[in-house]
Order: structure tokens, then sequence, then C-alpha cells
């Protein structure tokens, strides 16, 4: 009775005491199972939800953290890291509240265990058998207690080791991100003075080339005004027409001595190589197509040879397949502009070789064209359908090719029949398949599994409609291209 009162002070008289010994019946011989829930509430352990220990998160987060790492981005690292860091402290937190709830549980357990100890010298028979049972249980209880105190600081030291690996996982992701950092300003400063050095270039050459034209004019009006001042108008009409003429002989010499150029080429060719039987026949610059036509009669039949085009690099050490160009007509593209093209014609006996005497030429003012179409945000082609995931298309009418800054997008009036942003499966290029109309034709992938041949107004329309978006897309740090115009091959 003295051990009882000392433990509970005041708050129960030994009278009371004795009065709910005498009249209490235990009905069952054990405790229901139970477990301890937010707010020191008690749920059944048939309802209590399934909670999964802090040892098995902190694997769980631990495994995932590591088998990230390979695949995310250097921010998106660190990002992680300092989340994963909070959380164990969070954690590391909610241990040392576990740890002060467990001190108070053992402080209730001793005090139960003693007022059941005073009980049981104070009753007899049955109800002394169930006080036994009940002190045994306690004696368990505190038993599990002290087992799952063993198992929190196990999983607090776990914690702690995650904590310090977090940790040193966040500096050092901070270091590479400041590393790679400096190393990009690094290279756009030296960007931004290459861009410079060549401005500055550029506006060299063209005020020499002003100061050039300049002087001529100079030259030209003095003379005209010496005649003007002689009363010999006469004359001045028969030097304009003497200009007129040398201009005209000028540009024809030149084009002449292009031909020239083509022949001489084509001649050592074909003594290098007796068996040339076939050439190239158009313009080789962009708005043409180039057609294998035979140098003789005695010349085989086109028809019955396989064809591969080949885009060759200026110094003829590198050359790419492009697929899809298996015909003897093919229109060359922006892409084609500064390499050579050659054709390769083999059958089962032989295989011959046709190379384009120079390099592919970008058409007069293009490039200006397409530099005027980038300060706008988008950009409208009125188009035709011709095809359809490779397919031909019933429907003839004329839809709206818009090319943007961030995406794609082919409509017909208020209906949109495709827009997907630039992403790495999206193709663009012009058509490889031949036709007459091929320099006016391009194909575009807007996705996996959708597919467009296109037809343009005009051959300078379709190749600044793919500039204009090779440009946005390589803005966006995709490259935008043909189907495997991503591998070249050596020679």
């Amino acid at each position: 009775m003295t051990r009882f009162s000392r433990d509970f002070g005041d708050t129960m008289p030994a009278e009371a005491v004795l009065s709910v010994a005498t009249d209490v019946n235990f009905v069952s011989n054990g405790f229901p199972d139970y477990k301890i829930g937010s707010d020191d509430l008690i749920i059944d352990a048939k309802e209590a939800p399934q909670v999964p220990s802090m040892k098995e998160i902190v694997a769980r987060e631990t495994a995932q953290l590591i088998e990230q790492q390979k695949r995310l981005s250097v921010r998106d690292l660190a990002s992680k890291f300092e989340k994963g860091l909070s959380v164990a402290s969070k954690l590391s937190d909610e241990a040392k509240f576990r740890d002060a709830a467990s001190l108070d549980k053992h402080v209730l357990l001793r005090k139960l265990r003693d007022a059941l100890e005073s009980l049981r010298g104070r009753v007899a028979g049955r109800n002394r058998d169930d006080v036994e049972e009940a002190i045994s249980m306690v004696e368990a209880l505190a038993a599990q207690l002290t087992h799952r105190e063993g198992e929190l600081l196990h999983e607090k030291a776990e914690v702690k080791k995650l904590a310090n690996f977090l940790k040193q996982a966040t500096e050092n992701a901070k270091k590479v991100v400041e590393e790679e950092r400096g190393i990009a300003r690094t290279e756009i400063e030296s960007a931004r003075e290459a861009v410079r050095r060549i401005e500055q270039a550029l506006e060299q050459i063209s005020r020499n080339s002003e100061k050039e034209n300049m002087e001529e004019l100079i030259k030209e009006v003095q003379e005209a005004r010496r005649i003007k001042m002689l009363h010999q108008p006469s004359k001045v009409m028969d030097m304009e027409h003497e200009l007129r003429a040398l201009r005209i002989q000028l540009a024809e010499k030149s084009m002449f001595s292009l031909q020239l150029q083509k022949e001489l080429a084509m001649s050592k060719r074909l003594e290098g190589n007796k068996s040339h039987l076939y050439e190239f026949d158009g313009s080789e610059a962009l708005g043409s197509c180039l057609r294998i036509i035979p140098c003789t009669a005695n010349s085989p039949d086109i028809s019955k040879f396989s064809i591969q085009w080949f885009r060759v690099s200026s110094d003829g050490c590198k050359k790419e397949l492009i697929s899809g160009a298996t015909k003897s007509v093919y229109a060359p593209e922006p892409f084609d502009v500064g390499r050579l093209l050659q054709a390769e014609i083999s059958s089962n006996d032989q295989k011959l070789v046709v190379t384009t005497t120079g390099l592919i030429d970008a058409g007069p003012g293009l490039g200006s064209y397409v530099e005027s179409l980038v300060r706008k945000s988008e950009t409208e082609f009125n188009v035709v359908i011709t095809q359809v995931n490779g397919r031909e298309s019933s429907s003839h009418s004329i839809h709206v090719f818009h090319v943007g800054k961030m995406r794609i997008k082919l409509r017909k009036g208020r209906i949109t029949k495709a827009k997907e942003p630039y992403t790495s499966s999206m193709q663009l290029c012009g058509v490889r398949g031949g036709g007459n109309a091929a320099a006016q034709a391009s194909f575009w992938q807007a996705k996996k599994g959708l597919s467009y041949t296109l037809a343009f107004e005009s051959e300078r329309e379709r190749n600044a409609a793919i500039m204009l978006a090779r440009r946005f897309a390589f803005d966006c740090n995709i490259m935008l291209a043909g189907p495997n115009d991503r591998a070249p091959i050596r020679a």
C-alpha cells in the first residue's frame, strides 16, 4: 500500500484501492493487440495500416538516389540531394522525438508494474492470477519496447550516415555546377569574341567593296561631266551602249568559263576512267534537280542499275549516305550546300561513281531572306499535302505550314492537322524519291508514326522553310535533319 501511494501520490486514497481490489474481475486472460499511432492514439492491429519502417524508407530512398544519379543532370541531382538532406534532417528530428516518447513509455510501464505489484498483494484467488498475468504481460511489453529502442538506435545511425552522404553529395554537386558554369562562361566569351572578329572582318570587307564601287562611280560621273561640258551628248550615249555591251560580254564569258571548267573536269575524269558512262545534268545549286544521264549512246539503261546518293565533304575525306535517295533524280537541299554530291551506280558485276564537278551552291539571296524571317516569331508557308505516312493523299487542298521558334504546325483553316514542338524524333528534309517537282517538295516527320510529304509554292519557299526550321530547332538544342543524317561515314 505504501509503494502504490508513492507512485500515484495523493490522487487515489487507500480505501479506494481496497474497494476496487475486492470487486475487480478480469474477463480475459490477455491484453488485446494494439499499436500507438499519431497523437498517442491507440490503433487496433487489424485496422492499422502497414507503415514501412524508417530503415526501409532510408534504404529505398538511398537506392533511388544511386539509380537516378546516372541519368539526372547536375542541377537536378543537386536539387535532389538537397531535398534528401532535408528529409534526412526531418527523420533525425523524428528519431529524437521518438527517443523522448520512448523514455516516457518506460516511466509509464514502470509505474503500471509497481501499481500491479501493489495490487497483487491485496487480492487472492483467480484475481491474483489475473494480476500476475498482467504483470508478466507488462514486463513483456517493456522487453519489446527495449528491443524497439535498439532498432531505433540502429535506424538513427543509418539516418545519420545517409545525412552525411547526402551532405557530401550536395557539396560535390554544387562544385560540379560551379565548374560547369565556369566552363560555359568561358565558351560563351570565346564564341562572342569569335563573332566579334567575324563582324569586324565583314565590316572591313564591306567598306573596301563600297570604296571600290564609289571610286568607279566617281570616275564614270567625272567622265560624263567632261563629255557634257564639251557638248558631245552623242559620245555619252555611245559610252552607255559600250558599257552595256561590256557587261553582257562579261556575263557571257563568265558562263562560258564555268562551262569550260565543268567540261575540263569531266574530261580529266574521262581520261582517268575510260569506263565513264554517265554524268549529271542540271545546275549544281539549290532550287535545281540533278539527273543522271548517259554520256554515250552505248551506255546501258540506267533503270537496270541500283543507285545510291551520297554527300561528300569539300576535302573528300568524309561522305555521308543520303537515306532514301535511290532514284536517278535528286534535288539538293540546304544540308548539301558546301558539299559534293556523289551517286554510286552498281549492278552485279560493276560499280560506277558519278560526282559533281563543284560544291553545291546556295541560291542567290536565300541567306538574307532567311535572316529576315528569323526576326519573326512565326512564318507561314502555303503547301499541298501529297502523301501522309507514305500513302498518297486524296485531298490536294492548300494547307498552311507554320514554322515557329518553339514548334511546327500544319493546319487547314481552323483545323490543326499536326502541332509538335522541336524534338529529337522530328525530321525535316527535302524529298529524296525523285520526280519532276522534287525541288519544291519536302519530307516532314512530326513524330514517330506521323509523316507528311509537302509541296511548296516554289523552290525558294521550300529551302527557306527547311533552313528556318533548322535554325529555330538549333536554338532549342535539337538537330533537325533527314533520316539517318547524323552518322557520317569515312570514305
